[in-house]
């Protein structure tokens, strides 16, 4: 049984890990501002919700899993709250989303 849970809690671990490595990547990767902060929530989100659920197996049942299951809470309540202020505040501060043109230039001969 111990072995099927360090083997589910690794798992979980590993996918957090690259989750946030992806995350890291697409900060790197992506064109603005906006498309920068959705792809860090995202996979921030996501990364660290995977990582905390393996350390709470590697836990078992304890109050140290009760302690990352309440880090874990106030994450998923306040990473997608602090990235819309952080939104909002770029846009009225007056940064403009990269957008793509919808007139293609004409072809030359």
């Amino acid at each position: 049984m111990q072995l099927a849970v360090d083997i589910l809690s690794w798992t979980l671990l590993t996918a957090g890990a690259a989750f946030c490595v992806v995350g890291a990547l697409g900060l790197l990767r992506m064109p603005d501002f906006y498309t920068r902060i959705h792809a860090a929530s995202v996979i921030d989100t996501l990364g660290a919700g995977l990582l905390l659920a393996g350390m709470m197996l590697q836990a078992g049942p304890s109050l140290v899993t009760v302690r990352l299951l309440i880090i874990a809470l106030l994450l998923f309540f306040t990473s997608p709250t602090a990235v819309h202020a952080l939104g909002r505040a770029a846009l009225l501060r007056g940064i403009e989303p990269r957008l793509e043109s919808t007139e293609r230039e004409p072809s030359r001969p």
